[in-house]
């Protein structure tokens, strides 16, 4: 059995050590000197040697990653309560302004179904890439979401935690939110937009 001699150089453990060349893991072969981190192990003749060699730079790198990512999840769990307020203020604003006759019934109604639908779909189709089946197009769930299921679609990501990190399908989304919202201020607030409106009361 061919083993490699390198010096192993680690914070509790500084003494020279033998790995094979299989128990190593990185893109080019071993150097001497080069720091690895790995763990102590036995071979079939006894011997203490270096097992689960990989390079440091690498782990390193992982690490960061992975400290990186348990920051945005962090960050993302404490502002849960306030994205979740975010989400459901359409429905107070538009319940609001059907109390107070503003807008017909089917506007809220509109949006309330539209985010069931699109909650609805998140649902699925995180259950579906879990399970490997039948996923549900990417453009539907932006259809949903422009025709006003975007609040719906926003609580799914909040608390299904699903196509939250998807950087290109947040993009699309919050257009879809821009567009959306751009239309319910016309409808709200133009004159045109109150005859849209009237023909519905």
């Amino acid at each position: 059995m061919k083993k490699v001699s390198a010096s192993l150089n680690a914070k509790i453990y500084r003494k020279r050590s033998f790995f094979h060349i299989s128990q190593y893991k990185g893109k080019q072969r071993p150097e001497i000197n080069e720091q690895v981190v790995f763990t102590l192990g036995k071979n079939r003749q006894g011997k203490t040697q270096a097992l689960q060699v990989q390079e440091w730079l690498f782990v390193r790198k992982q690490q960061r990653k992975r400290e990186y990512w348990q920051q945005q999840q962090d960050e993302f769990e404490n502002n849960r309560q306030l994205f979740t307020v975010c989400a459901m203020a359409p429905y107070i604003l538009l319940a609001a302004a059907w109390l107070i006759g503003k807008v017909p019934t089917v506007l809220p109604l509109w949006y309330i179904i539209f985010s069931l639908m699109a909650f609805a779909a998140y649902a699925k189709d995180k259950y579906a890439a879990e399970n490997g089946s039948w996923r549900t197009p990417e453009n539907t769930l932006h259809m949903l979401s422009l025709f006003g299921g975007w609040s719906g679609a926003w609580l799914a990501q909040i608390w299904l935690r699903h196509k939250s990190k998807k950087t290109e399908f947040r993009r699309i989304y919050w257009l879809t939110v821009l567009i959306n919202l751009s239309l319910l201020f016309y409808l709200l607030f133009s004159p045109s937009g109150h005859r849209w409106l009237s023909i519905w009361r």
